[in-house]
């Protein structure tokens, strides 16, 4: 603390300052990144428990007798509708029918998350996760999940078979097929990508909110009356 007194003879007194630790700061924002891959899902014992509670009916149809028909049948009548349009030839036909499948396929299976009913049984356990990484509780290589990557698969050579190997339409129909099969890695469990997202993180040297001192407690002086005048502790000796 220094002690300072003026021509008035008041002394005044200023409080210690601020240490580094005691100023607050602000963290600092880094620009955003072009691609970031997290992870979803805190995977810990408690949502494991919550998931097993109760019967995850959103993600257990697809293990029902008959549920692997539901594919097959679908195409096949979506074929039917798209062969009905005026001037539909078989090339765009087929070429329809693959993309608007592995379309269909993509928003179900890896665009929803959570569940749709029932949420409160199982504690929000599936809020962050897709239908496909819900599915035999994220189990990898079951049955169901092999079905459901070799069908788009097939369809897809029938489609190209169909399309008489035209390049334009085999690239646009083996982009859609990629574009459903990755997310169905195992690598890929539970990782997100994002786009253009931003990044806060507390640096070694934040910039600072307050400032690191205080005031000294005396009067500016503005008409040259009042100076203030530092004791050192000589002058009391």
């Amino acid at each position: 603390m220094t002690t300072m007194i003026t021509q008035t003879g008041i002394p005044t007194f200023s409080p210690p300052k601020k240490s580094a630790t005691q100023t607050k700061h602000r963290p600092r924002t880094r620009s955003g990144s072009l691609l970031k891959v997290e992870q979803v899902g805190e995977g810990s014992a408690e949502q494991a428990l919550d998931q097993n509670l109760y019967v995850n009916i959103n993600a257990d149809w697809v293990n029902m007798k008959g549920a692997w028909l539901v594919h097959p049948v679908l195409v096949f009548c979506g074929k039917i509708v798209i062969d009905t349009i005026p001037g539909m030839n078989q090339q765009i036909s087929w070429t329809l029918t693959n993309l608007l499948y592995l379309l269909f396929s993509y928003l179900v299976f890896h665009w929803a998350t959570g569940i749709p009913f029932q949420t409160d049984l199982h504690g929000g356990a599936y809020d962050e996760l897709t239908l496909w990484e819900q599915i035999d509780g994220g189990a990898q290589y079951t049955p169901t999940k092999k079905w459901l990557i070799t069908f788009p698969i097939i369809l897809f050579l029938l489609s190209t078979h169909y399309t008489h190997y035209d390049p334009w339409l085999f690239t646009m129909n083996l982009i859609a097929l990629v574009a459903l099969l990755i997310p169905r890695l195992p690598q890929l469990h539970r990782q997100r990508v994002r786009f253009m997202t931003q990044e806060q993180y507390q640096s070694g040297v934040s910039t600072p909110v307050e400032a690191a001192f205080t005031a000294s407690g005396s009067t500016t002086p503005v008409d040259g009356r009042t100076i203030p005048i530092t004791l050192k502790e000589s002058y009391f000796e």
